[in-house]
């Protein structure tokens, strides 16, 4: 690791990089999406661009909120932009972020201090079933806890559950989807009462008090101008929506991904986002890093040959919906003004490793396989939020956090007052 003799100049940050991802970095403002794979530099445009935002004065980096989606990838990017000089920026994952300023925000909003959130879903997931009499072993535990997951991350409620599973042809193991539906809701119940939360809370109620809370969510937004997201293609419903509101309509953000390698598409998240970002940006620049993906290592061999049908449908479908509504300039290659990124080959999967689409997602999750991150020329619907705005739950409706914030206020005061009753004991 190499180490910086200081802050560099705007101009050294730019000189570090190849013609393309200079074309990234050399933009700071204003929204942007680059379509860029595995092995082409893009986590270095990326800082660089931060770099640079901060070396000419586009940025403050106290106010640069850098999000992936492991605290590795996290730590790797800070140790990056250390090496031009850049500190002050905040690279942190999705959960990692919205803890924080729910820990912040929690005394003010709710009272009392945050509840405490329980590291595996699994012991609530099991008593919830045991009250509907069911028995679930350890295999059978696993997939449950996935679908509820699936479902939190996909603002469902245990109303609209059903209707949306049977839509994705998920088959919830060992009972139907109204089974389902009702096992979600006693684990809300068995949260409740507990006092806990799952780290699907964490994002579900840092959104709430951000929807809620006016006052909250210009605070938050005054603190971060200027947003980064790498891995966009893995965000999910309710991760989108927590972007939405630390947004707040500006459109200070570059976010950075590949369609066709999204792998997370079992727990709900979906390439849609990245292939719309124009439709929700329409003065967004568009680009691409690497004229050609990376040959497999394996040798040609290995090699699937129509590999990269998977990504140019991804490609062009992005460039065709910025193409109506998009105002500025659009990035482009130096290497290439017409050809679309592509790889020239694709590393070889075996039978026994897991699909990119999350079909073999039956060891988490026994359920028939989920839509293919493939874009459809069909628009999805927005999803329904179960948890805002105004008067409207913060957590699921027949959750164990019923009532929204007004019910976390009052668990908050009732468990005071029991601390007073006892003490005057």
């Amino acid at each position: 690791m190499s180490i910086s003799a200081g802050p560099q100049s705007a101009d050294d940050i730019l000189d570090a990089l190849d013609p393309e991802q200079r074309e990234v970095a050399a933009n700071p403002s204003g929204p942007m999406v680059v379509l860029a794979g595995a092995g082409t530099g893009k986590t270095r445009a990326i800082t660089h661009r931060i770099a640079y935002g901060v070396a000419s004065g586009a940025y403050q980096p106290q106010r640069v909120l850098a999000v992936t989606f492991t605290a590795r990838a996290a730590g790797e990017m800070r140790t990056r932009l250390r090496d031009p000089g850049v500190a002050g920026v905040q690279a942190r994952t999705f959960h990692s972020a919205a803890l924080r300023q729910l820990h912040y925000f929690w005394p003010s909003a709710i009272g009392g201090a945050a509840p405490e959130i329980m590291s595996y879903k699994g012991p609530a997931v099991a008593e919830a079933a045991s009250r509907m009499g069911m028995r679930l072993d350890r295999s059978e535990l696993r997939d449950v806890s996935a679908e509820v997951e699936w479902s939190k991350v996909s603002l469902l409620t245990p109303e609209t559950y059903p209707a949306a599973a049977r839509r994705a042809r998920r088959e919830p193991p060992g009972m139907d989807h109204t089974a389902m539906a009702r096992l979600i809701s006693t684990y809300e119940d068995v949260k409740g009462e507990r006092g806990v939360i799952d780290f699907e809370d964490v994002l579900l109620l840092t959104v709430g008090i951000l929807e809620e809370r006016d006052d909250i969510a210009r605070t938050v937004r005054d603190q971060y101008r200027h947003f980064v997201v790498d891995e966009y293609r893995d965000v999910n419903a309710l991760q989108q929506r927590l972007l939405d509101l630390w947004l707040g309509g500006r459109g200070d953000i570059c976010v950075v991904g590949d369609p066709a390698q999204t792998i997370y598409s079992f727990t709900g998240a979906t390439p849609e986002h990245l292939l719309r970002f124009t439709q929700h940006h329409p003065r967004g620049a568009a680009g691409a890093l690497g004229a050609q993906l990376p040959v497999d290592p394996a040798g040609p061999h290995a090699r699937q040959p129509h590999a990269h049908r998977r990504h140019r449908p991804a490609a062009r479908r992005l460039r065709r919906a910025g193409a109506a509504a998009r105002r500025g300039i659009p990035l482009r290659s130096p290497r290439s003004t017409t050809t679309r990124p592509r790889p020239r080959g694709w590393p070889a999967r075996s039978r026994s490793s897991p699909r990119r689409d999350g079909r073999s997602a039956r060891s988490r999750c026994s359920s028939a396989p989920t839509a293919s991150p493939r874009p459809s020329s069909r628009r999805s619907p927005t999803p329904t939020c179960p948890i805002s705005s105004r008067g409207r739950a913060l957590l699921l409706p027949q959750g164990g956090a019923r009532g929204g914030a007004a019910a976390a206020r009052r668990r908050s005061a009732g468990r005071r007052e029991q601390g007073a009753a006892r003490s005057r004991r």
